[in-house]
């Protein structure tokens, strides 16, 4: 709600942001207008989903020059309930993403594994999977735009979240992959989040990780 909103926007608002640190609020399309006249222009304002082509009938959708129109320059794409509660493939967040940055839109795409796929030691292979979806739909040229959020599906909303020690290993990982499949500099230039379940006392444990 627009309350809620205005209460983010007041805390985000009280006190000086680290300069060092990007801040970005991912805001139901609804609110998008309002979310970006009310802050900060040096804070950033994402939809949290864009279709993958530009205009057809597709009501319902948020097209990538919609959301541009409002003044915001992120999308987030792939979030864990888009791939688990509306089907959407490894392929499409792929197609999503290009097309988001061919509009000229920041994107935050995200992966993550499931609690079955962890317990059954696959998550290396399921982040790598949807890692490359994403670098066979872009290339190796459009990823200083791209910034890779991991979020275990298991540790969103649950109150479960993974250790420093776990995210770190997945980060670690991650940009081995990188490295090897698409470039060393994309590798340690390429910010990666870590999402699920992170609250005040956890997130600086989290932040102190090499690699998050």
């Amino acid at each position: 709600t627009k309350n809620e909103i205005n209460g983010i926007i007041e805390f985000l608002t009280k006190g000086p942001l680290d300069p060092n640190v990007e801040v970005v609020v991912g805001v139901p399309a609804i609110y998008l207008d309002y979310s970006r006249e009310k802050l900060p222009k040096a804070i950033g304002v994402a939809a949290q989903n864009c279709y993958k082509v530009a205009k057809g009938a597709f009501t319902g959708e948020n097209s990538t020059s919609m959301i541009l129109d409002v003044g915001a320059d992120w999308v987030i794409i792939g979030h864990s309930e888009r791939r688990n509660v509306f089907g959407e493939s490894d392929e499409l967040v792929g197609e999503k993403v290009r097309h988001a940055l061919e509009s000229g839109l920041s994107v935050i795409a995200c992966i993550g594994e499931t609690l079955e796929e962890r317990e059954s030691g696959r998550t290396e292979e399921v982040v790598f999977r949807q890692t490359a979806a994403i670098h066979k739909a872009i290339g190796s040229g459009s990823w200083d735009k791209v910034v890779l959020a991991y979020e275990p599906v298991w540790a969103i909303g649950t109150g479960k979240t993974a250790s420093p020690e776990q995210a770190q290993e997945v980060h670690a990982q991650l940009r081995k992959w990188l490295a090897k499949e698409v470039s060393e500099s994309v590798s340690s230039k390429t910010r990666i989040l870590y999402g699920g379940s992170v609250t005040a006392g956890n997130c600086k444990e989290l932040a102190k990780k090499e690699d998050i």
